[in-house]
């Protein structure tokens, strides 16, 4: 049985020049549209002929037309290019207008920090976007999993990475609700933790517990390290702080991410001065080169957030919610 073999690429420089000469019905307009030589058309197309064996036009001095080999050939061509020209028409407006789906790798702290409260305003700025989360708690490889881009941590960050911080520096808060420290006292170091009640998260990628990590605030600046050991443990952010407000236990969590809880009084912050800042959520991309439109404008606002985020953690963080300060 007969297959058709893939055709060479070579051929395809040739077969634009001639579709370009066949909707003229002439090597001047053609060659002048292009901005080349006639010359060099007629080459192409006398190349092109030999490659096919095939005779594609019938010219004289005055007059060219098309030989029926060549119009059925012009005729499956013509709309073939003219959806390359479109395609790479929307390409070039994509570079100048924000549009199309972009894919966002990001855990659900950082969804729901960044993402999920200026959504509606961004979507709004942009009509022609569309997002999609995919949220795991796990470094991706943005490139092998087809996604654009991702949103981690500066610590868990891959160096050959492109990264934005969209965040000020961080602090893990320790907190609870102020009728379990009426109940069970409150900590004034890492080390009266163990009896308390600390409630664990559990990662979804590693199945690793996160583990709480303090700093002393003297000039020694150790480094002190725990596992929670408490009654529940959770895979779920919103869910360990609901535990939380309840009066289950204590949790540790990002201070950004607390910052309604603080404000309400729903939770109160311990430990404060052994909680060390690090560097927040960052925007991480490829490559700058080339950078589409719509990663432009995404990095563009979440950077501009950024700054809403600074002035709301000095109003917040720094109010006197952080019970046990100056312990």
């Amino acid at each position: 049985m007969l297959t058709n073999m893939p055709m060479s690429p070579s051929l395809l420089p040739a077969l634009a020049w001639f579709a370009h000469i066949a909707r003229h019905r002439s090597f001047t307009k053609a060659a002048s549209e292009m901005e080349v030589s006639r010359a060099a058309l007629s080459q192409q197309l006398k190349a092109l002929e030999q490659q096919l064996n095939v005779r594609l036009l019938h010219r004289t001095t005055r007059d060219m037309s098309l030989t029926e080999e060549g119009q059925r050939l012009f005729d499956a061509l013509a709309p073939a290019l003219a959806s390359i020209e479109r395609a790479v028409g929307e390409l070039g407006e994509a570079c100048a207008e924000p549009a199309g789906l972009i894919r966002i790798n990001t855990s659900r702290p950082a969804a729901r920090l960044l993402l999920e409260p200026g959504m509606t305003r961004f979507l709004a700025a942009y009509p022609k976007l569309r997002l999609e989360l995919v949220m795991n708690d796990g470094f991706a490889n943005i490139v092998a999993e087809g996604l654009d881009v991702g949103i981690r941590l500066g610590e868990s960050l891959d160096e050959h990475m492109v990264a934005v911080p969209v965040t000020p520096m961080l602090e893990m808060a320790i907190v609870g609700a102020p009728a379990y420290f009426e109940r069970h006292g409150i900590p004034e170091t890492p080390a009266d933790l163990m009896r308390h009640n600390c409630l664990s998260y559990r990662y979804t990628t590693s199945g690793t517990i996160d583990r709480w990590t303090f700093n002393s605030p003297d000039a020694e600046g150790r480094t002190i390290v725990l596992e929670p050991q408490g009654n529940a443990v959770f895979n779920d952010d919103d869910s360990m702080l609901r535990a939380a407000v309840q009066g289950v236990g204590l949790v540790q969590h990002i201070d950004l991410c607390v910052r309604q809880q603080l404000a309400e009084g729903t939770l109160v912050r311990v430990l404060r001065p052994w909680c060390k800042p690090f560097p927040g959520f960052f925007l991480y991309v490829p490559s700058r080169a080339q950078m589409p439109a719509k990663i432009r404008a995404l990095m563009d606002f979440l950077v501009e957030q950024r700054r809403w985020l600074e002035q709301e953690k000095r109003d917040i963080l720094g109010s006197r919610r952080a019970v046990g300060a100056g312990k």
